[in-house]
Parts: C-alpha cells; structure tokens; sequence
C-alpha cells in the first residue's frame, strides 16, 4: 500500500513539473511572439521598409545610411540591384524631348556618375569585408577596377575610388593588386602632390624589405556640400552654368602613418556634367532650353504687362473709380516680377546627385585615429562628425 501511494505521489510530481516546464515554454513562446508582434523593429529594418528602387536618390542615401548603421547585408542586397538597375542610361525620344521644355531630369531617370558606381562598388566590397566574406570583397574590387576606367555614359578615373582599390586590397591580403592601384595614383599629374608623395613612399616601402603589414583603419569625416549654382556665360564648349559649393572642402594631407583625401573630385564631376565634353547630350539639352526658357520668360512679363494695362482700359470705359486699374497694375506687376523667376526655374540643371556621401575620408595605419596627423589637424568641430568607415584592430608588438 505504501508503495502504491508513493508509486502515485511520484506520477502526480512528474505530471506537475512536466505542466509547470510546459506552461514556461508556453508563457515564452507567447512573449516572444508577442514581442515580435509589438516591438520596435530594427534599424536595419526600417530602413529597408522605406527603400522604394524607383526613387533613385533615396535609394542611394538608404544604402549610405544602412552601411554607417552596419546594415551590411542591407547594403548587399539594395546595393547590388542599384548597380544593375542605376547603371546604364536609357533614352526615350518623348523623354528626351519633354526635357527640352521643361526643367532639366523632370522627366528623366537618374543615371549613377561614374563615381558613384565605383563607390557603390566600395560599400558592397566592405559590407562583404565586414560580413567575413573575403572572396565576395575581391570580386567587387575587380569591379571597382572596372568602373574606374568603363567608357560609359559618364566615365572618369577617380582617385578617391582608386585609394579605397589600393587600401583594400592590403587589407585583404593582396598587395600586388594594391601595388597597382598606388602605382596609379602616383602617375596621376593632375592629382594633389601630397598624395601622389604618399602613394610613391607606399611603393618604396612596399618594394623593399620593409614588413607594412599594418592595419588600416578609414574614417569618413563631414558632410559632402550642398550646391549653389548660377547662369554665366564664359565658355560655349562647357555650358552657361557655374557650379560652387557653399562649403569648402578640407586640404589634402599626407603623413608618414596615412592620408586624408576630399572628395572634391566627386563634385568637380557634378560641376562640369552639362560640359559638351563630358555629357553632349545634356549640353546640347540645356542650349536648346535657353531659348524655350526666355519665351516662358518674355510670356509671363507680357502676361503682366496686359492684365496691368487691360484692368486700366476696363476701369476707363467703365467710368470705374479706379480701384479695378489700381488692382490690375498690382496683380500686373506681381506677374511681371515672376518672369526673372520663372526664367532660372527653367533654366535649372540637373544637378541630382548622391548627397548623404562624406565630405573627406582618412585613411590611416595608426594604432588610433588621434594619433593620425591627417586627423587631428581638422578643426574640432568636424572631429566630432566622424564615422568609422574600416577598421582592424592593430595588433601589439
């Protein structure tokens, strides 16, 4: 008997620790769901709830915003669409066209600047880099290499582009692809003098004994500028447009441990996209535009003009008091100051472009960024506006 009720009291013990283990994993299944169903999502994930693959230029700045969050594979999957679907210009005969009357891209798609190509192709090669994937990271690099000197619709060595090529390919391990690419920032004449001096002490070192095995560290620092833009007449060949950025961009400079490059190269393509040299098509659009843009002009001010002096001969025949001539030259004259308006919104370039990009990059071999020259020598202020773009960890000797 004893043993039946002890038989019992074990069954009922085993009953109840199998119902209370049940009803934990039941009550953490049901927080977990009930987390997933309320909580905040991620900011990976919210950025790729907003991305729309039509809208060009918000595409651009949701892949730079997912690479500075670390949303690598973000960048992986949107960035490798946009290089397929943002590379190549289409043309339309109506498009072509209607851009001639109105502003310039109103009705055109935004075709990547061959320096955004090659630094989409940068964010994948480190997104790749970051995710432990080397081998993805070399294949995006070979592209880099491609859409530098790619004889497309807009094409153009960069040396911003062409110093990630170089640094990157040490940091995976790869230094005669990177002997290249320093091999060709050297030879470049139009280049700052202190970067090509880098580059030459980079293959010095890298051609003899000496082990430069150190590890890179790149920071983006700033934002890159707006852009002001203005009519003048200077050269038929390279437009009537003149482009200026509200801010300047920093000096370069080189040190015995690393560099700091603008990316003024990339707005010096901006500035000059309308040059016959450069992009025909859009000089001979914004030339055929002037004259379609003073017509617009010339209406508007006629169009002032007649309600300021019809709204008079009403009020003159009518015997009026004057208040309908007093009300038309007002409503006149307001139209008539629009036509100067309406004259530079048509003549407006399309000066869209990725802007969420940094303003200046440092690349380094010091241990830490503070004991970069390259760095410290930017004002304070701009310190603070840095994002850590690469880094490895410097090992101790």
């Amino acid at each position: 008997m004893a043993e039946m009720i002890l038989s019992r009291r074990t069954t009922l013990l085993h009953v109840l620790i199998c119902f209370v283990v049940l009803s934990g994993c039941q009550s953490s299944w049901q927080i977990e769901v009930k987390n997933a169903q309320t909580g905040i999502p991620s900011p990976c994930a919210q950025i790729e709830a907003h991305i729309d693959m039509r809208d060009r230029i918000e595409t651009l700045r949701a892949i730079a915003q997912a690479f500075d969050l670390g949303c690598y594979e973000t960048v992986v999957t949107y960035g490798t669409q946009a290089q397929t679907d943002y590379r190549y210009k289409t043309f339309s005969v109506l498009k072509e066209t209607s851009n001639i009357f109105l502003p310039d891209g109103t009705f055109v798609d935004y075709v990547l600047e061959s320096y955004e190509r090659g630094f989409l192709s940068v964010l994948l090669a480190a997104s790749y880099y970051h995710l432990d994937n080397p081998e993805a990271a070399k294949v995006e690099l070979r592209r880099l290499d491609h859409e530098i000197f790619t004889p497309l619709y807009n094409y153009g060595e960069d040396p911003v582009n062409l110093l990630f090529s170089a640094v990157l390919w040490e940091v995976l391990h790869e230094p005669e692809e990177a002997r290249v690419d320093w091999n060709l920032l050297k030879e470049q004449d139009d280049l700052e003098g202190e970067i090509r001096t880098f580059a030459r002490q980079r293959l010095v070192r890298m051609n003899g004994s000496e082990d430069i095995s150190g590890k890179w560290t790149i920071a983006a620092l700033g934002n890159f500028p707006d852009i002001d833009w203005d009519v003048r007449f200077v050269k038929g060949d390279s437009g009537y447009f003149s482009v200026k950025p509200r801010q300047s961009f920093q000096a370069p400079c080189a040190s015995e441990s690393g560099i700091r490059i603008s990316t003024a190269s990339w707005f010096d393509k901006i500035a000059v996209r309308h040059s016959y040299s450069y992009h025909p098509l859009l000089h001979v659009q914004s030339w055929l535009r002037l004259p379609v843009g003073v017509v617009y002009s010339i209406t508007t001010f006629a169009s002032g003009a007649g309600i300021a002096v019809g709204g008079c001969f009403l009020d003159a025949a009518g015997n009026g008091n004057g208040s309908l001539c007093e009300l038309a030259i007002i409503g006149g004259v307001a139209l008539i100051q629009q036509s100067p308006k309406v004259l530079h919104f048509m003549l407006r370039p399309d000066l869209r472009h990725w802007d969420n990009v940094p303003a200046s990059f440092v690349f380094t071999t010091a241990p830490n960024l503070m004991d970069e020259p390259c760095f410290t020598s930017v004002p304070k202020q701009e310190q603070g506006n840095v994002t850590t773009f690469l880094r490895q960890v410097v090992e101790p000797n």
